[in-house]
């Protein structure tokens, strides 16, 4: 924290840098949650990348479903990233310093990346209405480019729909004690500290989140209305299974990441509430990454089959390797 002379405060010292509380209230566990963080950390991001090499190595994967799930898998990588690292390091060490250009960005590919996700997962909805509701123009309407644009709208729309929110935050002053009572840059917190109007970016960052996850909700609840009916509608027990199981996984999903954004976001902004909305937080941003692969691993038969190809592949790569090897060494020693 600087000192600069500013001509609307005189004297008052303007905060140029951030300190993340995090979980500074917990002194006795930082080793603990350290090492927690750490290994959720790792098991998400292998799992993700385990999940898009799957979909890019295996030709059964190569479906619309499993290209927005590979897309799906990259963003939650990206997700976990943009938050754990930093914390890790205000655990490891115990500074939660942070510049506020590097709190400005850090929000801007948090904020990006959830209203990249809550678009992607209306896209992969509607990929599943049409599966199951339209199958005989399915493969016409869901074709490569449709799939391509659809992905590529739904990351440009999220990170350009962030840059307002970033462009009023940067025009704001803030004064006065400058910790942020959370584990990363969020909005709530950061307008805190602000000393400006912040009437403006209260309102507009309203109606942006109102326009990046009221519509793609509604067409996700649609879509499953939908969906559900027409599976109810099947007469053997059997087709109703193997229908419902291709999207189930993604049913899941969407509730998770709906049922804690809501949670985090709603809940009233109380100091009674705000080690609560914290721990949410946590699962939000944290937790949902690393389950969204386990999901998808352990309810998908597709994807359990494409992982029981690439352990066998890698067991007989690795068999006539080791098998290579002695007989050169044998052929050597005579």
């Amino acid at each position: 924290m600087k000192p600069t002379a500013n001509k609307h405060q005189g004297n008052q010292t303007t905060i140029t840098e951030f300190i993340l509380l995090g979980f500074g209230d917990l002194p006795q566990l930082q080793t603990l949650l350290f090492l927690l963080f750490l290994v959720i950390y790792i098991v998400t991001v292998a799992g993700n990348i385990l999940i898009i090499g799957l979909v890019v190595a295996d030709q059964n994967l190569h479906t619309p479903m499993y290209f927005f799930l590979g897309n799906l898998s990259f963003l939650e990588m990206c997700y976990t990233s943009t938050l754990l690292p930093r914390m890790l390091s205000s655990l490891l060490i115990g500074d939660g310093t942070i510049s506020f250009s590097g709190c400005l960005t850090q929000f801007y590919i948090f904020g990006s990346l959830a209203a990249t996700e809550c678009l992607l997962l209306s896209v992969m909805s509607y990929d599943r209405y049409l599966a199951i509701c339209k199958p005989l123009h399915y493969a016409t309407l869901m074709n490569g480019r449709f799939c391509l644009q659809m992905t590529a709208c739904s990351w440009v729309s999220g990170f350009l729909a962030s840059l307002p929110t970033i462009f009023l935050i940067s025009q704001f002053t803030f004064c006065g004690l400058n910790e942020l009572d959370h584990f990363f840059c969020d909005l709530g917190p950061i307008i805190k500290l602000s000393c400006s109007d912040t009437l403006m970016l209260e309102i507009s960052t309203f109606i942006l989140c109102s326009i990046l996850t009221l519509p793609p909700f509604l067409l996700t609840l649609t879509s499953y209305v939908f969906i559900i009916t027409t599976i109810l509608r099947i007469p053997s027990s059997t087709g109703r299974q193997k229908a419902f199981s291709t999207c189930s996984s993604h049913l899941i999903v969407v509730t998770i990441f709906y049922g804690t954004l809501v949670t985090v976001y709603l809940l009233p902004d109380s100091d009674a509430l705000r080690d609560l909305n914290k721990i949410f937080s946590v699962f939000y941003g944290v937790l949902t990454p690393l389950v969204n692969p386990l999901i998808y691993s352990l309810r998908n038969q597709e994807v359990k089959q494409a992982l029981r190809k690439a352990v066998l592949r890698f067991f007989v790569v690795y068999k006539n390797t080791g098998f290579s090897r002695e007989y050169t060494h044998n052929m050597g020693q005579s």
